[in-house]
């Protein structure tokens, strides 16, 4: 391997588990991204070169020389960018991230977490556990700050183990070689690359192809899929909502504020008792298939299993608890990643029964014009199962405008009443103005950005 990287689009949540990889191997690494964010400023700290420009002049001379560096990108960067142009032009080795983590993790017994949602925390749940077994270790590539190590990233000099959240956008993670390969949904998404449902799901069928001879699927109870897998090949399901399958938790029960459930495994033992650190339902499926991945791996230490999933405090943007007024009224505000129609559903049901007694105002931002004009629907039916609902507008990403496509679009289809569509640049005195009780920011773009400034303002007027 190349001894200098420079990344295209350095500022990604995936980019930057790479990047603390490649410098933890003593490699120069450089990069570029549109906009500075919290994350970049961590990275420039840690020692990444990233510029914002994306010009030719803007590339460091310590990345001119194609004989040392290796290029890394991620299809969310305009491929017309002309610092990318310049690399392709001079006979740079160009690859996509997902074929870089390919390599990376080539060597390794890899837990790959695909699915439309629920990747990210079960990935994380699952790195905690096997991190917390003593001498299992592993080195985890996460699509999430995971606050327990304050990284997206987690390494082993020792462990044979990866865990991976192995993403389907641009059909990624078919670059990756399964050891275990677990699938916690496949919910139709990401349509401007997959054009209709059966090719979406026909994806994760070839995913599932690609796991290495005697080695396992986990795969999520009722999920719509027809595996493919070779016959050295092991098939598990799992479940926490009653149906028989292979893991299944238990006996689920709401005890102290936090969920309390047991897990059956296949062999017949059940594990008593396993509480969550955050009473979040959603982490119940979650930690089944964590668990149950690391029981595939031959790793399961049922006191390791009770200690991680009673310490394991989240990922960004996944249910956090931003802020919490210290005096009445007791405000809060919750941000999550949730972008996808389900998603939204079960964020907003969580909430709901996480706070029965508040009322809920929803702050989405849609994501992609594809995924609104796709989805727009469906994401209406879902946001009007909250008591207010703010709509911002659109965050495009890497994608050019649809002709009558924007936040409207959903914004007219929500028949909750109690409705507002805004520019994002109003959203701070909007809700500073709006007497809310539960606010929760919901979507993958950049409204959370807008979040630290709102509680400094909310806090001033205590």
């Amino acid at each position: 391997m190349k001894d200098k990287v420079f990344f295209v689009g350095a500022g990604g949540i995936g980019m930057a588990a790479l990047e603390r990889y490649c410098l933890s191997r003593k490699m120069k690494v450089g990069g570029y991204d549109l906009t500075p964010t919290e994350l970049t400023r961590q990275l420039i700290e840690e020692g990444v070169e990233i510029n914002y420009e994306g010009s030719v002049e803007s590339i460091p001379d310590a990345f001119r020389n194609p004989a040392d560096t290796l290029v890394v990108y991620t299809p969310a960067v305009n491929s017309n960018l002309p610092a990318l142009k310049w690399f392709e032009e001079n006979g740079f080795e160009i690859i996509k991230r997902s074929v870089f983590l390919g390599r990376v993790t080539e060597n390794s017994r890899a837990l790959c977490f695909a699915g439309t949602h629920g990747k990210t925390t079960t990935s994380a749940i699952c790195a905690h556990i096997l991190n917390m077994t003593p001498g299992v270790g592993c080195n985890a590539f996460l699509g999430g700050i995971l606050k327990n190590y304050n990284s997206n990233l987690i390494l082993s000099e020792t462990s044979p183990f990866s865990v991976i959240e192995a993403d389907e956008f641009d059909r990624s993670f078919h670059t990756l070689k399964p050891y275990v390969a677990i699938i916690t949904s496949c919910d139709p998404d990401h349509l401007d690359i997959y054009k209709t449902e059966e090719n979406y799901r026909e994806a994760f069928s070839h995913f599932t192809s690609l796991i290495r001879e005697n080695g396992f699927l986990l795969l999520h109870k009722g999920v719509k899929l027809t595996p493919r897998t070779k016959k050295s090949v092991a098939s598990y399901t799992y479940s926490s909502n009653g149906e028989d399958a292979d893991f299944m938790a238990q006996n689920i029960r709401f005890e102290n504020r936090t969920f309390v459930f047991d897990l059956k495994l296949p062999d017949g033992t059940v594990v008593k008792d396993l509480q969550l650190e955050k009473p979040i339902e959603i982490n119940i499926d979650n930690s089944v298939a964590a668990a149950g991945a690391v029981w595939l791996t031959g790793s399961f230490d049922q006191d390791s299993v009770r200690k991680a999933l009673s310490t394991y405090q989240g990922t960004d943007r996944r249910f956090d608890l931003r802020w919490e007024e210290k005096k009445s009224p007791n405000r809060i505000i919750i941000d999550d990643y949730a972008h996808h129609p389900k998603e939204i559903e079960t964020s907003i049901k969580t909430i709901r029964k996480m706070f029965p007694e508040r009322e809920i105002t929803v702050a989405f931002q849609p994501h992609l014009y594809t995924r609104t004009r796709d989805f727009a629907s469906d994401f209406a039916k879902a946001l009007s199962l909250a008591h207010k609902i703010i709509m911002v507008d659109l965050y495009p990403a890497r994608e050019e405008p649809i002709p009558g496509i924007s936040s409207e679009t959903i914004f007219n289809l929500i028949e909750n009443e109690k409705k507002i569509l805004i520019d994002k640049e109003y959203f701070i005195d909007t809700v500073k103005n709006s007497n809310f009780d539960c606010l929760v920011t919901l979507g993958a773009g950049n409204l959370p950005n807008y979040i630290p400034e709102l509680i400094k303002k909310l806090e001033a007027e205590q």
